[in-house]
């Protein structure tokens, strides 16, 4: 008797790759997230702060 955990399986095949797909999505959004929040530290750390004239 054939094992049935060797077989392929086109369903569960299309179901691992769109999840592949849209865990590689989230990683995307998540990898650019951080590096905004990284330039805009940056950004207000190096630059002289302004002084209210009145």
């Amino acid at each position: 008797m054939a094992n049935p955990w060797t077989k392929k399986n086109p369903l569960l095949s299309l179901w691992l790759s769109a999840a592949n797909a849209w865990a590689g999505a989230a990683r995307g959004v998540a990898v650019n997230a951080a590096k905004r929040q990284q330039a805009a530290a940056a950004k207000a750390a190096t630059r002289p702060r302004r002084t209210r004239k009145r």
